[in-house]
């Protein structure tokens, strides 16, 4: 008999942490090699974290709710042999309702080590996500009792003085006790704005914010605070583009078996425009912009409680049918819950179809790393002055720009978007194929 170990997998290359949102065994349970053993909950994805070994349950460390940096021990098993070590095992990735997106990688790898902060006390190491959100947030670390192991900190304890809005910075505790000294204005900037003191009233209801809202939040907080968005909007008449779609739509869902969107001519058109203007098609690195070769379309699709962004990869080598494939087979894999997380990797651009819900206008935000996000308004048919000074009535779209204007100025988003407009005007029966 043997006592194995099963630690926190890293599920994504910038995933430092999990938390455990459900235990699928319990102490005693015999399990067999690869048999799911938790539900683990990251700012990346859900997962069902394996078993290494085939055994029987001996203690579960860790609490459901918890959550445990990459490498800590969360469970042991008694074993009549060896196996392979936990981190060996894959980790079966699955979107779930309660699970949101980000194109980030998602291939399980060896635990990362806690990387030493260069301001630390001799032997104190903290872990990437604590480094980053004391960064960010001008907490001093040295003020912070941590709660886990051994007395770590942990992603968790400075997610709660973060909410509290009661940040301990270098500069409060070197003030001496007549003088309170200000906090530099870069780490001022950073600190987190306490909660505000909302009255419940009868009647009213209190929704907990779950694991999955605080991630959006974050990771659309990091964007408005990291890229300065700048915002830019074209007209296009889209008429003959909705005649030629409106003509075949018939035709071709009874011969490939689902429906020809709108969207699917819009994706093709950006990323036909991607191609031509490389330059949108980058990420902001610091001290470098990188401009990426493929072109990879993340598309946004929400439920109810979370918001999904698949990606349609190699969009400028697929024909408008194969991107209305793919948009049509992601979007039912989101709200079937089959969505896995290589499906969310590798976004370049993102295409927001805000006009599903009857948006006219919107100011996306961008999604972060990208530089740009392009948000497809509803098609509405309004009174158009033609060239010979006639007025008709035409198929009008907004499409709406928002642009990280450290990587991107606005004569190349304006030429972008106008080859956008120009492609999609010339859309028609006569010099368009969907195949």
């Amino acid at each position: 008999m043997a006592i194995e170990q099963i630690k926190m997998p890293q599920l994504g290359e910038s995933v430092t942490e999990g938390t455990i949102s459900k235990w699928l065994v319990s102490v005693g349970d015999k399990v067999n090699k690869y048999d799911p053993l938790a539900e683990v909950m990251t700012d990346k994805v859900n997962a069902e974290v394996p078993s290494s070994f085939t055994g029987v349950i001996k203690e579960l460390i860790a609490e459901e709710g918890e959550t445990y940096e990459v490498g800590q021990v969360i469970l042991t098993i008694e074993t009549e042999g060896g196996g392979e070590t936990a981190q060996d095992a894959p980790a079966e990735t699955k979107a779930e309702d309660k699970t949101t997106a980000a194109p980030s990688a998602s291939a399980p790898s060896a635990p990362a080590a806690p990387v030493k902060a260069a301001d630390a006390p001799k032997g104190v190491r903290y872990s990437p996500a604590v480094l980053r959100l004391s960064q960010e947030h001008g907490i001093d670390l040295n003020q912070v009792t941590g709660t886990g192991g051994g007395g770590r900190i942990t992603r968790k304890d400075l997610m709660k003085i973060i909410e509290s809005g009661d940040i301990p910075t270098a500069a409060a505790a070197a003030a001496a006790p007549e003088k309170t000294e200000a906090p530099a204005p870069e780490a001022a900037s950073k600190q987190a704005a306490p909660a505000p003191n909302v009255p419940v009233m009868p009647g009213d209801i209190e929704i907990p914010v779950t694991g999955v809202r605080k991630a959006i939040a974050a990771n659309m907080l990091r964007s408005k605070h990291e890229a300065p968005h700048a915002w830019t909007m074209m007209e296009v008449d889209v008429t003959n583009l909705v005649e030629y779609r409106n003509s075949i739509k018939g035709e071709f869902k009874q011969k490939e078996g689902f429906n020809i969107t709108f969207f699917a001519f819009f994706v093709k058109a950006v990323a036909q425009a991607l191609k031509e203007f490389p330059q949108i098609n980058s990420m902001w690195a610091g001290d470098k912009i990188i401009q990426k070769k493929d072109i990879n379309i993340s598309i946004a699709v929400a439920t109810d409680d979370a918001l999904f962004v698949p990606v349609i990869k190699a969009a400028d080598e697929k024909t408008i049918k194969g991107i209305g494939r793919e948009i049509n087979d992601l979007a039912l894999k989101v709200r079937t819950g089959k969505l896995t997380s290589a499906e969310m990797q590798g976004g370049t651009f993102t295409v927001n179809n805000t006009g599903s819900f009857g948006s006219v206008q919107s100011m996306g935000i961008i999604n972060y790393p990208q530089a740009a996000i392009l948000q497809v308004e509803s098609i509405v048919k309004r009174p158009v002055v033609m060239n010979n000074g006639m007025i008709a009535v035409r198929d009008m779209v907004n499409l709406c720009m928002s642009l990280d204007h450290r990587v991107l100025d606005g004569l190349v988003c304006g030429r972008f978007l106008q080859r956008v407009k120009e492609i999609l005007e010339n859309t028609s029966k006569e010099n368009t194929s969907i195949y």
